[in-house]
C-alpha cells in the first residue's frame, strides 16, 4: 500500500508574501468594486485598475523585503560567527528600535567572541610555551592510548621528536606501566633519555567531548641526590660539632696528664691530677656515648603498630604520670584513632614534659585536652611558661635550649606525629603567656 504524499510546509518567506498579499487584498477588491460601477470611462477604469493592482503588489513585495532581509542579514552574521570570523558587523545597530537592538546585541556577541577567542589563543600559546620549557616530560593521550601531545622534555625523555612519537601507542612507547592506574607513584625505570627514579602523575580530562589523560614524569633522581647531599652535610655537621665538644677537652686533658706524668720528679698532687683528668674523659666520654645512642634512636624508629586506641585513655594515663606539677585534664567525649598505643603515648609524654619544664620556670600550670576538627582527632596541650624564643629551630635535631637536654624530643614525636599520618605544630599562645602544642591525627 503506497505512503499518503506528505503535505509540504510552506516556508517562512512565503507565509509572509502570502500575508502581505492578503493583508492588501480587501481594500484592493473594495476599491476595483467602486471603480467598475461607479460609471467611469473604460481609460479611467483600466488605469486605475492598473495602478491598485501595481500598489497593491507593490507593498506586499516592499513589506516582504522589510522583514525577511533583515532575518536573511542575521543569519549572515550568525553563520560567520560560527566560521570564527568576527569582523563583520551589522548596519542599523541603535537604541529605541526593535530590529536595531537585535543588531546591536548581535554586535556585542561578535565582540565578546572575538575577545574570549583572542585570550583562548593566548593562554593556549602560553600554556603550548610553558610545556615547552618547563623541565618535565608531558605526555597526553586519546582513548585508545594514543600519543596526542608531547612537550621537548618528553622527547628528550623517548629519545625521538614529536613528530615520530604522535600517534604511537603507549605500549610502543614503554609506557605503558606508567599510564596504568594501578602503578606507583614512583617507579625505578629505564627511557632512551635518562634512567633514574622517576616521580608519576595520572589524571584525565576532557576534549571536545572524548576523554584524554595526562601523564607527567618527573626526574626524582636528581632531587634525591641533592637532598641526600643535603641531608649528608647536616649530618656531619652535627657529628662534627659534637665530637669536637667532646675530643677537644679529652686531648687537652689527655696532654695534661701526659705533661704531668713526663715531669722529672713527679709532682707530689699527680694522683689527684690524674684522678681529676680521668673523671672528665670518662664524663665526656659518657656524654658522647649518649650522643650517639640518642642519634641511632632517633633514625630507628619503628614502624607503627596501629590498632584502635581511646585517647581519653592515653591523655589521662600521660596526665597522671607527671608528678611534679598538676597536669589538669579537660574532658570531651572519647574519640578512637588508628595509632600505635606505645608511640602516641611517647609523643605526648614528651610533649607533657616540655610543656611542665616550661611552666615550672614561671610557677605557671598545664592544660591538656582533646577534641573533634574537621574530620580529624585535635591533642592540645597549653603551659603558661616564657613561651617560644626560637621557633625556627624547634624540630631541628639535637637543638635544645635545656641545660641536660638531648635535642630529640620534639623531633622524635614529629616523627611518631607523621608516621601517624598526623601533624605535630608549637607555637606561642595568641593571648597570655606560654606556648601550645597541637597533635593532628586522623579518625
Amino acid at each position: 500500500m503506497a505512503k499518503p504524499a506528505r503535505k509540504r510546509k510552506i516556508g517562512f518567506d512565503q507565509r509572509i508574501s502570502l500575508l502581505a498579499f492578503l493583508s492588501g487584498l480587501p481594500g484592493s477588491v473594495l476599491a476595483l468594486i467602486f471603480l467598475w460601477v461607479g460609471g467611469y470611462s473604460s481609460k479611467v477604469e483600466w488605469t486605475l485598475t492598473v495602478f491598485i493592482l501595481c500598489f497593491w503588489l507593490g507593498i506586499a513585495s516592499a513589506l516582504r523585503h522589510r522583514v525577511v532581509f533583515p532575518l536573511q542579514t542575521l543569519s549572515n552574521l550568525l553563520s560567520a560567527l560560527r566560521e570564527e570570523d568576527f569582523s563583520i558587523r551589522a548596519r542599523g545597530a541603535r537604541i529605541g528600535d526593535s530590529l536595531g537592538e537585535v543588531m546591536l546585541e548581535v554586535n556585542t556577541l561578535g565582540q565578546t567572541l572575538r575577545e574570549q577567542r583572542l585570550g583562548a589563543m593566548e593562554a593556549s600559546a602560553l600554556v603550548k610555551k610553558v610545556m615547552e620549557e618547563i623541565d618535565i616530560a608531558l605526555f597526553t593521550f586519546d582513548s585508545q592510548d594514543r600519543l596526542q601531545l608531547v612537550n621537548r622534555a618528553g622527547e628528550r625523555l623517548l629519545g625521538l621528536p614529536a613528530e615520530k612519537l604522535l600517534g604511537q601507542n603507549a605500549v610502543e612507547l614503554g609506557l605503558a606501566d606508567c599510564l596504568d592506574a594501578g602503578a606507583p607513584n614512583t617507579i625505578q625505570k629505564s627511557f632512551p633519555g635518562g634512567i633514574g627514579r622517576w616521580g608519576v602523575r595520572r589524571t584525565s580530562f576532557r576534549e571536545r567531548g572524548a576523554p584524554h589523560r595526562l601523564l607527567v614524569l618527573s626526574d626524582l633522581s636528581r632531587a634525591l641526590r641533592e637532598e641526600e647531599n643535603k641531608a649528608w652535610q647536616r649530618l656531619i655537621r652535627v657529628l662534627t660539632h659534637e665530637l669536637n665538644n667532646s675530643l677537644t677537652p679529652i686531648k687537652s686533658m689527655a696532654g695534661s696528664l701526659h705533661s704531668v706524668l713526663a715531669r722529672q720528679p713527679t709532682p707530689d698532687d699527680w694522683r689527684e691530677d690524674m684522678q681529676r683528668g680521668l673523671a672528665v674523659i670518662e664524663s665526656r666520654a659518657e656524654s658522647l656515648s649518649r650522643f650517639m645512642k640518642a642519634y641511632a634512636r632517633l633514625a630507628k624508629l619503628p614502624r607503627p603498630q596501629l590498632q584502635k586506641v581511646s585517647l581519653r585513655e592515653v591523655v589521662t594515663r600521660v596526665a597522671g604520670l607527671e608528678t611534679r606539677l598538676g597536669v589538669k585534664l579537660v574532658p570531651n567525649t572519647d574519640l578512637v584513632v588508628r595509632a600505635d598505643p606505645d608511640q602516641l603515648e611517647q609523643l605526648l609524654i614528651n610533649l607533657v614534659r616540655n610543656a611542665v619544664d616550661a611552666s615550672l620556670e614561671t610557677r605557671g600550670s598545664v592544660r591538656i585536652g582533646w577534641t573533634a576538627r574537621n574530620g580529624q582527632a585535635e591533642v592540645w596541650i597549653e603551659d603558661e611558661g616564657p613561651g617560644l624564643s626560637n621557633t625556627g629551630n624547634l624540630f631541628v635535631p639535637f637543638f635544645t635550649t635545656k641545660p641536660e637536654g638531648s635535642g630529640i624530643g620534639l623531633v622524635l614525636s614529629r616523627q611518631i606525629a607523621e608516621a601517624h599520618g598526623g601533624s605535630l605544630t608549637l607555637q606561642n599562645k595568641l593571648s597570655g603567656h606560654g606556648c601550645e602544642a597541637r597533635l593532628i591525627l586522623p579518625l
